[in-house]
């Protein structure tokens, strides 16, 4: 029984609910007409209402110093707002809604049209209703300051962020400017910037009659800020956040489009879709601004940024003014030796406003130099350790890591923590220490593996946590910290690096257990007489440190070691035998040492890819065949090694026959001494295929063999030929240039560097290099002109960014015509006493980043077009150091 009881109570409430249900349906239909003409009576009311409010706000108004009531106004936007809707909902669709009832209004020919559109009407005047209840006011006005156009919100003070605020400013005033986006690393002040620009729409006069500010962060929802700016905007009942989010896109939007509005947005992780959340997008019509932070470009490019400004961090002078400011001068002055070392300290921070804000307050108690001391120690070799450094600055710069799109590019960037700080990175060295690793392993060629590898670069860069520092990057020393933080966090995940780049003795054999790579670079290390065991170890750095000797059998416990550096160690005369213990190995950097010769044993790492002798001069022997021991080479540099031709090539054919086997090169530089030999390589298919970098070099300067013929015929294959440099060559014939079977035979060439050619007296070749980047010309005693031919009908130097002209006495002009020069970073001239006239006009000042170095007399006797070219690159010069 108990049963059947329980089963009769719930239907009966099921039925029960189902009626109500039915009933409420058939109230919304019946009453639809009945409704209607209640909610145009009562929004009439309504209306009534807020006029009698607005003139009652009016007249008060204009006595001094009373301004309406905020709780008054925000009813006033809320009427507004909804009258809009309602006429909406009346004017648009009434007529054809009513059309729609039948039977006497009880019934519909379209009963689910009806329903819905008589609900909606019922709840619109369940609003007005509850509007005409909240328009009674004991009083409409106060006795108040001015009104302000926002309400401050509380800041730190910036310190050397003037310039870029007003920067800034200038584009918000700019009535062609709509959309502006700040980028920078995190800590770098961006929220600071946007805070005080906000407050500065109080301190100056401007057109402005709506400023809104949101923090949108990290996974933001639309819905979310949508409620935020309807807050803003006079929309924040209830009621209305309960809307659709298209309805309420609808509602932003027919405010906001009339007004003049400024939107400030802080920290944007992605694009915000403002079309989605009502926002009107700006332009020069409408004059609307939108001002937004984020730590990623690229989030300003998909914001459609018109102006994209970083936010850097700040330079000594400003940076070492802040740090003072925290830490006080009264502890500065305590000991004669605390300045000093404050200077050393504050270096550290890297001139990141939020390192330096920490650290100072942190070392405004520390009032020994003996404290001071510790704190260089500390935040030279464990920053994390450092008082606020884990627990407030590494965590808010983790955010930018945390946001990277893959598991490969975080590997990437904590890749570039091996190096020193301030150690500026090649890309294309990154390019093969991640092949090499295998960080790349899904790509099947090396181009492939290139173009992915400057796209993690790309996306380091735009996510600020790399540098960019033209062909190479660089890692700021906090961020570097940082990475080095979290590397100690991630060794369980198998990310453990072990970095000691300034120590003087081996770390202990037992650290390397687990590390999966270690960078011992620039370090006081002299012999490695131990032996690590490291089954795990892929990398090992030992760059420009003062190595003399490494066991033999210092590698035979690194089975997974694929990339070994150890160039720059001048000191260090041989490689151990024991290297045929590294079968894995496929990256081996010597270039920079004094090797004399190599172990025949270094044959047995036949997976060898990258092989650097670069500037090893006093290499004397090479075992025969090295080469062909390495199938899988695809970089070879040995330009500079003691004499290329002789020590790997014993003649020009056994050249070519060593080559040919290199069936994967992609990269090859070396040195030659002759135009025979020179000649020769264009019988070799690698320079179709091979991006080659070629040092043509004479011995003697009595030999008259010591010229160079380039002749269209040597260089008509060399499509990728992408550095060449000429030194000591007595002449460089190009008399054939006048009449040049193949004018793009130079069209790969982009770094030239001639030196020593004592009988050159121009280059005029050049003018068939349209993509030559950098220039550097030095000690040619009869050179006269650069290029000596009439230019007007090519533009050379049309990609310059670097020339470098040294010791060149007898240069009287460049070129004859001036250069547009559009993307010329440099122009740096010494010892070039006649030289009275640069290839420069006032219409070639199109880069704002030019920098012109020489001495001071020699600039002082320049000759200019006319004046305006003068003034034109005034700002440019800098004197020689």
């Amino acid at each position: 029984m108990g049963s059947c009881l329980s089963i009769s109570l719930s239907c009966d409430a099921i039925v029960s609910r189902c009626w109500d249900s039915v009933f409420g349906r058939v109230r919304y239909v019946r009453k639809l007409q009945e409704n209607l003409q209640a909610l145009t009576t009562s929004l009439q009311e309504l209306k009534s209402l807020k006029n009698d409010v607005q003139r009652e706000v009016e007249l008060a108004e204009r006595q001094p110093r009373l301004r309406r009531l905020e709780l008054v106004n925000n009813w006033i936007l809320s009427v507004e707002a909804l009258e809009t809707e309602i006429n909406e909902v009346i004017v648009s669709h009434s007529t054809q809604e009513i059309e729609k009832l039948c039977c006497g209004g009880y019934c519909s020919k379209n009963y689910r049209s009806s329903y819905k559109y008589g609900k909606k009407v019922a709840r619109k005047l369940v609003e007005v209703e509850d509007l005409k209840s909240k328009g009674v006011f004991e009083e409409v006005a106060a006795e108040s300051l001015p009104t302000a156009l926002v309400d401050v919100i509380p800041s730190e003070p910036t310190v050397g962020m003037e310039p870029i605020f007003d920067q800034v400013w200038r584009h918000v005033e700019n009535e062609q400017v709509g959309m502006i986006g700040l980028y920078g690393m995190g800590g770098v002040g961006k929220t600071t910037l946007l805070t005080q620009i906000h407050n500065n729409f109080n301190r100056t006069r401007n057109d402005f009659n709506l400023v809104i500010w949101i923090v949108v962060s990290k996974g933001h929802k639309i819905e979310v800020i949508q409620d935020k700016i309807g807050e803003k905007i006079g929309l924040s009942s209830g009621v209305w956040k309960l809307k659709m989010q298209h309805e309420k896109a609808e509602d932003i939007f027919r405010i906001l489009n009339t007004k003049k509005f400024v939107l400030l947005m802080d920290d944007l992780w992605e694009p915000v879709e403002l079309t989605k959340i009502g926002v009107p997008a700006p332009d020069s019509r409408n004059k609307f601004k939108i001002v937004f932070t984020t730590r990623s470009e690229e989030v300003c490019g998909h914001m459609d940024a018109q102006k994209k400004i970083k936010v850097g961090c700040l330079t000594w002078d400003k940076a070492w003014n802040l740090f003072q400011e925290k830490v006080g001068k009264e502890t500065l002055l305590l000991h004669p030796d605390i300045p000093k070392l404050a200077e050393i300290v504050a270096n550290e921070c890297g001139g990141l406003p939020l390192a330096l804000i920490t650290v100072g307050r942190v070392m405004a108690c520390k009032k020994t130099p003996q404290e001071w001391k510790r704190a260089v120690q500390v935040l030279r070799r464990f920053a994390s350790e450092f008082s606020g450094m884990g627990d407030k600055v590494f965590p808010l710069l983790k955010f930018s890591y945390d946001n990277l799109p893959s598991q490969k590019v975080r590997s990437c960037f904590l890749y570039c923590a091996l190096f020193p700080e301030d150690f500026v990175i090649l890309k294309d060295d990154l390019v093969y220490f991640w092949m090499c690793e295998d960080i790349l392993d899904e790509y099947g060629n090396v181009e492939e593996a290139k173009n992915e590898s400057y796209h993690i670069i790309g996306t380091l860069l735009t996510s600020c946590l790399l540098e960019d520092e033209g062909d190479s990057v660089k890692m700021h020393d906090v961020i570097r910290d940082m990475a080095l933080w979290l590397a100690c966090d991630l060794g369980k995940e198998g990310e453990n690096i072990l970095v000691d780049t300034g120590a003087y003795n081996a770390p202990h054999v037992a650290k390397w257990k687990n590390a999966k790579r270690v960078s011992l670079m620039g370090s006081g290390i002299k012999c490695l007489d131990e032996t690590p065991t490291s089954p795990n170890l892929l990398t090992l750095f030992l760059r420009g440190s003062h190595l003399k000797m490494i066991v033999d059998d210092y590698f035979d416990f690194m089975p997974t070691l694929r990339v070994l550096d150890l160039s720059e160690n001048v000191l260090l005369t041989q490689l151990p035998t024991g290297v045929a213990s590294l079968v894995s190995l496929q990256h081996l950097n010597l270039s920079k040492t004094a090797i004399k010769w190599l172990p025949v044993e270094i044959m047995a790492c036949a997976g060898l890819k990258y092989l650097n002798l670069e500037h090893t001069f006093k290499l004397d022997y090479v075992p025969p065949n090295l080469l062909s021991s390495f199938p899988l080479l695809e970089v070879l540099r040995i330009l500079d090694c003691g004499s290329s031709d002789r020590i790997f090539f014993h003649s020009e054919e056994t050249m070519i026959d060593e080559l040919q086997g290199l069936k994967h090169l992609d990269v090859l530089s070396l040195t030659v001494g002759s135009s025979s030999c020179f000649e020769n390589l264009d019988s070799h298919h690698i320079l179709v295929t091979c991006t080659l970098t070629l040092c043509l070099k004479g011995e003697d300067y009595g030999n008259p063999s010591s010229y160079l013929d380039l002749s269209p015929v040597a260089m008509a294959n060399m499509k990728h030929f992408d550095t060449l440099q000429i030194k000591r060559m007595v002449d460089v014939y190009s008399t054939w240039i006048t009449r040049l079977e193949n004018p793009t035979c130079f069209l790969g060439l982009q770094f030239v560097e001639v030196v020593d050619c004592t009988n050159l007296k121009n280059l005029e070749w050049l003018v068939f290099a349209p993509n030559l980047i950098h220039l550097h010309v030095y000690g040619c005693s009869k050179m006269t002109t650069i290029l000596g031919l009439n230019t007007t009908e090519t533009t050379p130097f049309a990609k310059l960014t670097v020339l470098r002209l040294s010791k060149l006495p007898h240069l009287w002009r460049i070129c004859e015509n001036p250069l547009p020069v559009p993307f010329m970073k440099k122009i740096l001239i010494s010892g070039c006493p006649v030289l009275t006239r640069l290839p420069l006009n006032s219409s070639s000042a199109q880069t704002s980043n030019l920098i012109i170095e020489g001495e001071d007399e020699w600039w002082n006797g320049l000759e200019w077009e006319d004046q305006a070219a003068r003034n034109a690159f005034l700002p440019c010069f800098r004197p020689c150091k």
